[in-house]
C-alpha cells in the first residue's frame, strides 16, 4: 500500500491513500517523515519511498515553474 504524508495533526499523521483519508498514529510513522513523503506499506510497517517522494516533489516544482511562465 502506498501513501502519501498529507499533514500531522498532533499525535497522528494524515495520510491520502487513493483518495481517501487515512489517521494513523505518529509513532507508527519513521521518524523522518515530512509532509508531503510518500510512503509505503510492507507487512505492517511503513517507510519512506525515497525515490518516489524525490519524484513527486520534482514534478510538483515543475508544474508551479508552468504556472508562473508567462
Amino acid at each position: 500500500m502506498q501513501a502519501v504524508i498529507d499533514r500531522f495533526e498532533g499525535d497522528l499523521a494524515v495520510l491520502e491513500i487513493d483518495g481517501s483519508i487515512k489517521h494513523v498514529p505518529r509513532y507508527e510513522i519513521p521518524e523522518a517523515a515530512r509532509e508531503g513523503d510518500i510512503l509505503i506499506l510492507w507487512r505492517g510497517v511503513w517507510t519512506i519511498d525515497k525515490g518516489s517522494t524525490r519524484n513527486r516533489k520534482k514534478e510538483i516544482t515543475a508544474l508551479g515553474e508552468e504556472l508562473w511562465e508567462d
